[in-house]
């Protein structure tokens, strides 16, 4: 049985993580954008509808991460392709003005990943 490289499981999970993300993006946040008129349970079960592909790739994405990674790891991880799709979808999707607190929170992301996988 061949077993995976660190490599191939990081990348992987990051590629799959990104992918769930932008679902996870789209679910909680496009219904602002064009249901805004609309009920919010007619917006609640939209972005059920479209959560479900955020978990499709999610609960993958973190077995084949398991492999590798520590829990905190694949957190912290989450947490910065979280903020990595966030930052474009608001302001390219959503229209919001670009921040300097997008700057401020990457930077402290970066402090969690050195010290989650730090040795």
């Amino acid at each position: 049985m061949n077993l995976p490289t660190v490599n191939t499981v990081i990348l992987q999970t990051v590629v799959l993580l990104a992918l769930s993300n932008l679902f996870m993006t789209v679910a909680w946040y496009a219904h602002l954008k064009h249901l805004n008129d609309k009920p919010w349970w007619i917006a609640a079960l939209v972005s059920w509808g479209v959560a479900l592909f955020e978990y499709l790739l999610q609960v993958p994405a973190n077995r084949i991460g398991y492999q590798q990674l520590t829990l905190p790891q694949l957190k912290v991880m989450q947490e910065v392709i979280t903020l990595l799709v966030f930052a474009p979808f608001a302001v390219l999707y959503m229209k919001e003005p670009l921040s300097w607190n997008y700057l401020w929170a990457g930077l402290c992301l970066v402090g969690a990943v050195y010290f989650i996988f730090r040795g």
